[in-house]
């Protein structure tokens, strides 16, 4: 629920431009999270990380920045219902992404999700003149952050916490360079901006927090439904809140996504079954990919 409102908070950091929200929600992310290592003394982690590590880290941080930019860029051009699509489809990049790097085989449900998938895309190009580029783009980062961030051996704490001390050195040099060149928004809009600005970090960091706590405790299928409800308020915020077009073409397109996401959550649920044994069926614990 924090992560589907996030629509109404980015446009509180006003007059302050995507770029310098995106320095500032990377800077102050880096900052908590190593606070946070730091009371969990858990730096030994990333001190025993080999320099493959780092490099697998150093690519999630990209990925994630490209992420989080478009994420903010699309809330001020008022393209919400757009990052609503992005978020729908992740899972399901997720999935092909899954045959064209690790090689999985799909299930027929799955290979049948893919396809109306597809459709939606190419219906929604058709709608916007143009392909959905935004939420391509968002799902297509979100879940290729995914899967670099399965290969990097630490825990969640520790992962973000890494990707901050690669990212937040470029993210101070730009919020310097923001207020040098007389382009920033930290001087002259009052501390009710500044805390705004230095509030990004917590925002970001919390939900990532949650959801990775989340993730060691509920199964992968609970977990997967439950990520539904981002977007779904995403796109409510984006159509009630505001305002953004509908026109009868898009409801088609996101129907078929909304098809596509049933199907796939339904074969999840059939092929995500708690082993049983002498816990009484408990679920086994399901690693976090944040």
């Amino acid at each position: 629920m924090v992560w589907g409102l996030f629509p109404a908070f980015w446009p509180l950091l006003d007059p302050a431009s995507p770029l310098e929200v995106l320095a500032h929600r990377i800077l102050w992310t880096a900052v908590l999270m190593s606070g946070v290592l730091t009371l969990l003394h858990g730096w030994g982690a990333l001190r025993a990380l080999s320099l493959r590590g780092w490099l697998t880290v150093a690519a999630a941080a990209a990925f994630i920045t490209v992420n989080w930019g478009m994420f903010i860029y699309g809330v001020a051009i008022g393209h919400v219902v757009e990052i609503a699509l992005g978020y729908y489809m992740s899972p399901l990049v997720s999935v092909l992404l899954g045959v064209l790097v690790l090689r999985e085989r799909l299930r027929v449900v799955q290979v049948v999700a893919l396809g109306i998938a597809t459709a939606a895309v190419v219906v929604l190009s058709i709608e916007n003149g143009a392909p959905p580029w935004l939420g391509l783009v968002l799902a297509g980062s979100f879940g290729i952050y995914g899967l670099l961030k399965k290969t990097v051996p630490l825990p969640a704490t520790a992962s973000l916490t890494a990707e901050g001390l690669v990212l937040g050195p470029l993210a101070l040099a730009a919020v310097v360079m923001f207020g040098v060149t007389g382009a920033g928004t930290v001087v002259g809009h009052g501390p009710v901006h500044d805390l705004l600005l230095v509030l990004a970090g917590p925002a970001t960091a919390v939900p990532l927090l949650l959801y990775g706590i989340a993730a060691r405790r509920i199964p992968l299928a609970t977990l997967g439904t439950l990520t539904y409800i981002t977007p779904t308020l995403q796109f409510l915020w984006g159509v009630l809140v505001n305002g953004e077009d509908m026109p009868l073409t898009r409801w088609l397109g996101f129907g078929l996504v909304w098809v596509a996401l049933i199907l796939f959550t339904v074969d999840l649920l059939r092929h995500t079954r708690p082993p049983r044994g002498r816990s009484g069926g408990r679920a086994q614990p399901v690693r976090s990919m944040v």
